[in-house]
């Protein structure tokens, strides 16, 4: 069986960011990128599947970006993933294009099973997993945290607000990730050796129209400085007016 992990190479979530000049993109001065943080949980859950089902199973790292994409996909090279892919685009793609590039890919591989991670951290549309499940007509299920694969069946457990759902599903799917899944396995020595003697293949990604397009990017106001309004009950009427009146929790 084939199998597809899709990842995303996202600014460290520690790093301080800062506005670009055209104010529709990050400054990328100083910026620190990894594999984005769902999408470890969607290679974990890759390799197991492919462990589980053994035979000449193949799992393939799929990345849409540049040159610097090259830098997660080997890093799922190292946790023991078979093969990278890298659609090259140096241009911003909204969720959309994106999930039509991977799908192109996903189709010409020929694999039965693609894992997302549920969302990215930098944009957080949660929605390019689902998007590429529409364009290969594949089953889907989101944001799953148990997962069992039986010849072609799926059972899987997601969350829901307020609790869980089981979901009974088929092959071919698209699952989306979300933490508790797993616990992503550290790259080995070993593995980190090899992934450098590992592929990344290099391809023109699929071309595809955005469907929107960011206007304008701003950093978060600042928080208001703290106040003490008293220290014992005489405090208690005037923070209950402040609640009310200015930040509206009441």
């Amino acid at each position: 069986m084939k199998l597809a992990v899709c990842i995303s190479h996202v600014p460290d979530t520690a790093t301080r960011i800062k506005i670009g000049a055209d104010r529709k993109a990050i400054d990328p001065t100083g910026v620190t990128y990894i594999i984005n943080p769902y999408d470890e949980f969607a290679v974990e859950e890759a390799l197991k599947t492919k462990e589980k089902i053994g035979g000449d199973s193949m799992v393939y790292a799929i990345s849409v970006g540049g040159d610097a994409n090259k830098e997660s996909i080997r890093k799922a090279l190292a946790m023991g993933v078979d093969e990278g892919v890298l659609l090259k685009d140096d241009s911003p793609r909204d969720s959309f294009g994106i999930a039509h590039a991977l799908a192109d890919e996903i189709k010409s591989l020929g694999c039965e099973i693609a894992f997302f991670g549920k969302q990215s951290v930098d944009f957080d549309n949660s929605i390019t997993g689902q998007v590429t499940a529409e364009l290969l007509g594949y089953n889907c299920v989101p944001v799953v945290v148990d997962f069992k694969l039986d010849g072609s069946k799926i059972t899987a457990e997601r969350e829901i607000e307020g609790g869980r759902e089981v979901v009974e599903t088929e092959l071919p799917a698209i699952i989306t990730t979300q933490k508790g899944l797993n616990e992503p396995r550290y790259a080995s020595l070993k593995g980190i050796m090899a992934s450098k003697k590992k592929t990344i293949t290099e391809k023109a990604a699929a071309q595809s129209s955005n469907y929107s397009e960011i206007i304008d990017m701003n950093l978060p106001a600042s928080k208001q400085p703290g106040r003490i309004l008293g220290t014992d009950s005489s405090a208690v009427a005037e923070l209950v007016k402040l609640l009310h009146e200015e930040a509206k929790v009441i």
